[in-house]
């Protein structure tokens, strides 16, 4: 062994003997007997196990094919560098610890096959059981909601992290991992790389963006733990990312090697404040991202594979004894050192699992020969397969890694849909508004142009629904010349344009396009489907929309805020520099924030035929008028409980549809601004 080598084995082992007095502490969950004979059951299987298995458990890899044995795909992973045929052939020749799920492996398909994924699942674990370790597999996939989701329709499709945040809701949040997390573990995918905790500030951030929550390091902490305790509850493994932080980037680490500059100060008051609160709440996993922070790491290596990083940082001055997964190893900010280096300088920086090597074969050799040439010690290579098989175990795995068949017939249920349409409703912020030119009249004769990408041809469709004459006309992400002169055209003969946009910082082509409409003195509505902050490369339009997503669950809501069937009650959840602050959202309703005014605001609702009678109109009357006698009285306490019971009225009153969903959407929004309005009164 020469001397780099010996020093090595001797920082990991000291940094193994260190650490694993904390593999004894007991979950909150599980009685200190218990949980002491499940680590002693885990240290004698680790003791059983050979090398090749113990290396086999630190990769999850991904795997084309829609059944373990699917002959279909055995050229694909076999040219795709998988080591083998099928799943079958690759769980069994290199023991790995894991799967991950991809629309493009076509293990899961769109739309879903609920079937045939719980099927692949099941078939996956039996195959790993079988085995002579028997240790259940991780499968995973990436679920965040929003525009990184592989499982789809049917399935329940989410509007995303930017939205929830636009909602200021800790409880959408746990609503949207729960029912993720439900419709996963039905699946058989016990593993979620969720939820984002980034903090986004960065305007041009090509890769986070609306996955981040908020720029508030506050408000990414509180949703992100929200998630995380929902995630736990439907016994599925979440994984905060990416870690230290990736919201002030304008680099993409799929493609190149982003650099965050931040000094220690800012990296402790931003970035790492929602990774420290998930780490204290009890996070399973957190994984770190191929980024380059100079504060933290002066050698120019990325956190994946940053001792000072992952070791020093994450494991002992934040104190997280989880699971340390690495962003996907075929990332180009991975890419720094030669390719069989990468998962060994991964590991030995801290990380315990390597995820999705681009070549597994190579990845695996590199790792089993570290260890047999010391670079790698035993123990440290027993301290990660001990995490492992303790994540395994707290989940039951070991006990029962199958999935009841019955399970996916609560994926997309109504109840589940409903959730998602409700908090996509409430995340639509209306930024700008000038004349009131928003909501559109239902005759109005509207044209609806903008990349295809942000689906022009479903606003329209869902806008003709709604009784309006539309017309629309797709164009390129980046607009012809020919595109833009048509769509001027088209607009010359409509009332109002709606232009939907697609993250215009980098596109002067789609701002050439909004332009060029409002040149036409026709009234411009431009609906941002992507990125929150495109109202900076057009601020004369006369009214703009956040939807923080193109999925056709938040191009829907847009609809109905644009027609006024919603209250827009979004709140930007990140600032439009030199144009709107954090927080600021407007909406349709111009009664004063009083009992007194929503009263008016009733009487408004009932005079356009949106309420059924008169009894149900004398109720909503009465029950605002004792909230006015409470105001009158300054009582915070009891309008609040009183609003609160305002509010379950509104619901009844909707479930037996004695109100439309458009009274049932302005009275809520109403009800919640009147209680927030109050409840901060009650704290000053």
């Amino acid at each position: 062994m020469n001397a780099r080598t010996y020093v090595k084995t001797l920082v990991v082992s000291l940094v193994f003997l260190l650490l694993f007095p904390m593999y004894g502490m007991a979950d909150s969950n599980v009685s200190v007997k218990s949980q002491q004979v499940t680590n002693d059951w885990i240290r004698k299987k680790i003791k059983s196990m050979t090398t090749e298995e113990k290396v086999g458990q630190l990769f999850i890899v991904h795997v084309y094919g829609q059944t373990p044995t699917d002959p279909d795909y055995e050229d694909q992973n076999l040219e795709n560098n998988r080591g083998g045929k099928h799943f079958k052939e690759i769980i069994e020749k290199y023991h790995i610890g894991g799967v991950i799920y991809f629309n493009w492996t076509d293990n899961i398909t769109m739309p879903l096959d609920a079937d045939q994924v719980h099927s692949l699942s099941n078939g996956l674990q039996n195959i790993a059981m079988d085995q002579n370790a028997s240790i259940p597999l991780f499968i995973s996939t990436d679920q965040e909601g929003g525009i990184v989701q592989r499982v789809t329709s049917p399935g329940t499709v989410f509007p995303g992290n930017m939205a929830v945040g636009a909602t200021q809701s800790e409880e959408y949040a746990a609503a949207t991992a729960s029912i993720i997390g439900k419709e996963l573990n039905s699946l058989g995918i016990n593993m979620d790389f969720a939820p984002v905790v980034d903090v986004n500030i960065n305007p041009k951030n090509p890769v986070i963006g609306v996955r981040s929550f908020s720029e508030s390091p506050d408000m990414v902490s509180h949703l992100g733990l929200a998630q995380i305790e929902a995630f736990k509850k439907e016994n599925v493994i979440a994984s905060a990312k990416h870690f230290p932080g990736h919201g002030d980037t304008a680099t993409d680490s799929h493609y190149g090697l982003p650099i965050i500059d931040h000094d220690l100060e800012t990296l402790h008051e931003i970035d790492l404040k929602p990774f420290q609160a998930a780490i204290d709440a009890g996070i399973d996993a957190i994984m770190p991202g191929h980024i380059v922070v100079p504060a933290l790491d002066d050698s120019g290596r990325p956190a994946t594979l940053s001792q000072p990083i992952l070791t020093d940082l994450l494991r002992e001055e934040m104190g997280f004894d989880g699971l340390i997964i690495t962003d996907s190893l075929g990332m180009e900010g991975a890419n720094v050192v030669e390719p069989e280096e990468i998962p060994v300088e991964a590991f030995n920086a801290g990380a315990d699992i390597l995820l999705n090597p681009p070549d597994v074969e190579l990845a695996y050799n590199s790792m089993l020969e570290a260890v047999e040439d010391g670079e790698v010690s035993q123990e440290r290579l027993d301290a990660s397969v001990f995490r492992i098989l303790k994540a395994k175990a707290d989940r039951g795995l070991f006990d029962d890694p199958y999935t009841d068949p019955d399970a996916i017939d609560k994926i997309g249920s109504d109840e589940h849909l409903q959730t998602a349409k409700e908090i996509a409703d409430r995340s639509i912020t209306l930024v700008k508004n000038d004349n009131g030119v928003l909501p559109l009249e239902k005759n109005e004769k509207v044209f609806i142009t903008g990349p295809s990408d942000a689906k022009p041809e479903l606003l329209a469709d869902q806008l003709h629904d709604k009784g309006m004459d539309t017309n629309y006309l797709e164009t390129n992400t980046k607009p012809t010349d020919k595109q833009i002169e048509a769509a001027v055209q088209k607009a010359k003969k409509a009332d109002s344009v709606i232009v939907v946009t697609f993250t215009v910082n980098e596109n002067k082509e789609q701002q050439q396009l909004v332009e060029a409409i409002r040149e036409t003195d026709i009234p411009v509505i431009v609906g941002a489907v992507q990125n929150p902050y495109d109202l900076t490369s057009f601020p004369e339009v006369d009214a703009y929309l956040n939807a923080y997503g193109d999925r056709d669950i938040s191009i829907k809501a847009l609809s109905r805020a644009i027609v006024g069937d919603i209250n827009p009650f979004g709140k930007l959840p990140v600032t439009i520099p030199d144009m709107y602050d954090y927080g600021h959202g407007l909406d349709y309703v111009d009664t004063p924030l009083s009992a007194e005014g929503m009263k008016i605001l009733v009487d408004n609702l009932n005079n356009d035929g949106d309420i059924d009678n008169g009894q149900t109109l004398e109720a909503l009357r009465l029950h605002l008028t004792a909230i006015s006698h409470y105001e009158k009285q300054d009582k915070p306490d009891k309008i609040i409980k009183h609003m609160e019971g305002f509010k379950k009225l509104v619901d009844r009153q909707k479930n037996d549809q004695s109100i439309s969903n458009k009274v049932y959407s302005f009275l809520m929004t109403q009800a919640d601004r009147f209680i927030e309005k109050w409840t901060d009164e009650t704290i000053d």
